[in-house]
């Protein structure tokens, strides 16, 4: 058997027998406005670098006193963390990461050649106090809230100090806001400012991961040319459909992100209960759709769960945390129910 050491070895797999809590996908459907957009769509030709003129000015309300020009619509929020972090090399320049972190930031830095900070999350939150001693040698911080692994929410009062600091301090502040839809407990709170980036997805909040399309903002319009100039020699345009399809999701009507919203909190209590019950250490998720437990010895847990149990679940190590494992409950109610008998089945076995 070969031991699982990366989430490149789960990416894909799933279906028969096998329970997959490991890749945030959602199982839940677009909006059928998206899919409508294929009766007539015949266009095949290049698109703009910075992404379909429509797009941008539908995004434009997201963000206050913006212009569909400091917008560039990318290969999912993927790229467009990629594309900000190369946009902001200089030699020596340092990245602030949480840690635990989602498991491609620390290469995403380094493939930018920038070097990886981190600063330490408690329980999923943020500790001012100790930010504030590493802010100052910083280029930029990364902030992601809700948080993948952590499904926390930071709080308003701590953010706005960030971005209070941030300016003083003239560095930028990378929000990855991919979840900022999926909130169950308190409000999402929107960064902002002249170095704020901004960063999200149709992925999540419109179950479109496979169609690659996501996006970045910003107010300073230098940074902006910079990655479109960056993307015209990368990846040149996202995909055009792709982009028609986001658009048209985009004007569906709110009730599909307050229904979605719904199944994902009964799902979250599921999980929680079901874990705690089983006597596990977590936290319960206030967005995001993860669970991060506790759990003894997690490369050999997760590989154990695969082999013996054929249950996909992500070793904490690969996210900066190597006791805990994390769970995505981004699949329906009579999965989670057999994922959790197989799990509570493996903790009195082992």
């Amino acid at each position: 058997m070969q031991n699982i050491n990366s989430p490149s070895f789960f990416i894909g797999k799933g279906g028969g027998e096998l329970i997959s809590f490991g890749s945030g996908q959602p199982d839940l459907a677009p909006p059928a406005e998206a899919f409508a957009v294929l009766d007539n769509y015949r266009s095949f030709k290049y698109g703009q670098v910075c992404g379909l003129q429509e797009l941008r000015e539908a995004l434009t309300p997201v963000y206050e006193k913006s212009q569909p020009g400091q917008f560039v619509i990318t290969n999912g929020a993927s790229e467009a963390l990629d594309l900000v972090l190369r946009a902001l090399y200089v030699p020596g320049g340092k990245i602030l990461l949480p840690k635990p972190y989602y498991y491609s930031y620390p290469y995403n830095v380094q493939f930018a050649h920038l070097e990886i900070d981190y600063y330490e999350l408690i329980d999923g939150k943020i500790v001012l106090e100790e930010l504030k001693k590493k802010l100052p040698d910083a280029r930029a911080i990364l902030i992601n809230s809700p948080s993948n692994p952590t499904g926390t929410l930071q709080d308003r009062e701590v953010l706005k100090e960030i971005e209070k600091m941030a300016e003083e301090l003239d560095i930028y502040v990378i929000a990855d806001n991919v979840y900022r839809e999926l909130v169950y407990v308190g409000e999402f709170y929107q960064l902002a400012g002249k170095k704020v980036i901004s960063i999200d997805s149709f992925s999540k909040t419109y179950g479109m991961c496979g169609y690659r399309v996501g996006y970045l903002h910003s107010y300073d319009q230098q940074l902006v040319d910079k990655i479109v100039e960056i993307k015209t020699h990368a990846s040149m345009n996202t995909n055009v459909l792709a982009q028609e399809m986001a658009l048209a999701a985009l004007k569906s009507p709110r009730d599909y992100i307050d229904h979605h919203l719904q199944i994902w909190s009964e799902r979250r209590d599921m999980i929680y209960n079901g874990m705690k019950e089983m006597g596990l250490d977590l936290w319960q998720p206030e967005g995001a759709f993860y669970v991060f437990p506790k759990i003894e010895n997690a490369n050999k847990a997760i590989n154990e769960l695969y082999y013996k149990y054929q249950l996909i679940a992500y070793d904490g190590a690969w996210f900066g945390e190597p006791d805990r494992v994390r769970f995505s409950y981004a699949l329906d109610v009579e999965k989670i129910q057999e994922g959790l008998k197989r799990l509570k089945l493996y903790l009195a076995e082992k």
